[in-house]
């Protein structure tokens, strides 16, 4: 089946590409500028079209059968995003019926018609109410909280818990609502494509198990092994707990806002349209949603997709990581650098401030930890499993990649990652990451004290593995040509 994703880059479409791809159906992904785009798109066809451009969309969508309709304007953080929604929506609703799209399938919010309901909420169902008006046949989704990592609902309540061992709450903690896995909604959307009588339908879709905010907030701490206090007030309004949200989380009070304003509105399903149209989807609860989503094992590869080339330094904050990147470009080929990265630990020391790291290694031995004193348990060559200092091995991709993951006593997870970038035979890019998935308040002020000498560690570390590396090289390569 020939498809359109729009909102590929998107937190849903970026993850139902693949899904798609992998059922064989042919696969074009709309968007907006093609220039910006990353890796993370490989195997579609890509499309550059802007659903604000009328005079784009035609060429994008000739030839589709049917169309993922996954775009939404507040993303952008800007003022107006419902009247840029309903004239994306018509635009493209045209342009499907100009160009005989046969369907679309488009993912709304849920609401309740017995509460309130908040401009962002309202603005989905009117994007709904848009394509059918203008569009060919919609299957429209209506989801609530959609439970995962990246989700920005979800990425909300773990910044709250994860900082917060006080949470000064108001009324709308208690509002009902019903969470639903990321995995189920991917299902949803993929299953609709064979099921013909969902053609025409609005499907609310909602996890097994009914929350409130407060619930899910002290959910998400009991598996993450926090204590947390939650005093509800009986005063805060939207505006000022998305100031408030601002200050504790990474997000802005334009996206904030509109979300938090939508709190107020009970979203829990009405109908069993979904249970009827698709038997086979069983929606797990919300606990074991979060469980799967808190179940990740290491970083977040795809962040790299997020990081240029030519940045010497880049800090970032993703679904629960903090991620600091220092890059140097080496004047030697990847195998060079590779072999140096190889060395690093145990007698042969850091490369710099070896008395930094033996301090450090002394203050684990002291809290219980494995300290530095172990070296490196393996040969040579490093393999998965080996031990280096207080880090472990976890992966080893030769003249690509080495993984390490750290066993000092923290508080949360750590890993270090040497990335080479073959850019030429005599030149390579070296990325060094330094990750941390902090625990708790205690992870976050950990991360924030020790930050300065991991800015000096590792920028030293990775100017000296460059020297190194580009000695070793100009060596070899003036004995080459004097020969």
């Amino acid at each position: 089946m020939r498809i359109l994703i729009t909102g590929a880059t998107g937190y849903v479409g970026g993850q139902l590409l693949p899904r798609l791809m992998e059922a064989g159906h042919e696969v074009a992904c709309m968007v907006r500028d093609v220039s910006r785009l990353d890796s993370s798109l490989k195997g579609a066809r890509i499309v550059e079209a802007d659903a604000l451009r009328p005079e784009t969309l035609l060429p994008a969508l000739q030839g589709i059968e049917v169309a993922y309709y996954l775009i939404h304007s507040m993303g952008g953080g800007q003022a107006g995003f419902e009247e840029r929604d309903r004239q994306a929506a018509q635009n493209f609703a045209a342009a499907a019926t100009q160009a005989g799209v046969q369907r679309i399938i488009y993912l709304g919010g849920l609401t309740s018609q017995s509460s309130p309901v908040s401009l962002h909420l309202q603005s989905r169902q009117e994007t709904g109410a848009v394509l059918r008006k203008f569009g060919p046949p919609v299957t429209e989704f209506r989801a609530g909280i959609i439970v995962g990592n990246g989700s920005m609902s979800f990425e909300i309540i773990r910044c709250l818990t994860e900082r917060l061992p006080v949470m000064i709450c108001p009324r709308w903690v208690m509002t009902r609502t019903q969470p639903i896995a990321i995995g189920d909604v991917l299902d949803y959307l993929a299953a609709a494509l064979d099921a013909p009588g969902s053609i025409g339908q609005m499907v609310e879709i909602g996890g097994a198990s009914i929350e409130t905010y407060r619930s899910m907030m002290l959910t998400y701490a009991q598996i993450r092994g926090l204590k947390r206090w939650l005093l509800r007030v009986p005063v805060l309004t939207p505006r000022l707990s998305s100031y408030w949200l601002n200050l504790v989380t990474p997000f802005p009070a334009a996206i904030t806002r509109p979300l938090i304003e939508g709190l107020k509105t009970e979203v829990v399903c009405t109908s069993d349209h979904a249970a009827r149209l698709f038997p086979q989807i069983v929606p797990m609860g919300y606990r074991a949603a979060v469980e799967l989503a808190l179940s990740r094992t290491g970083p977040d590869k795809s962040i790299h997709t997020m990081i240029g080339r030519s940045d010497t330094h880049v800090a970032l904050r993703r679904q629960g990581y903090i991620c600091d990147v220092r890059q140097t470009r080496i004047h030697a080929p990847a195998a060079r650098v590779f072999a140096v990265l190889q060395c690093l630990g145990g007698k042969p020391g850091w490369l710099y401030g070896n008395v930094l790291w033996q301090m450090r290694g002394w203050l684990d031995h002291c809290l219980g930890g494995v300290g530095m004193s172990r070296g490196r348990t393996g040969g040579a060559q490093l393999q998965a499993g080996d031990g280096v200092d207080f880090w472990r091995v976890e992966a080893v991709v030769p003249g690509e990649e080495i993984l390490l993951r750290a066993e000092m006593k923290l508080p949360g997870q750590a890993w270090l990652q040497f990335i080479l970038l073959a850019e030429s035979r005599e030149r390579t890019l070296l990325r060094c990451c330094a990750w941390f998935e902090p625990r708790g308040l205690a992870g976050e002020l950990y991360w924030g004290l020790l930050y300065p000498i991991h800015v000096l560690i590792f920028r030293g570390m990775v100017r000296a593995i460059a020297r190194k590396s580009e000695s070793g090289f100009q060596s070899s390569t003036e004995a080459y040509q004097g020969s």
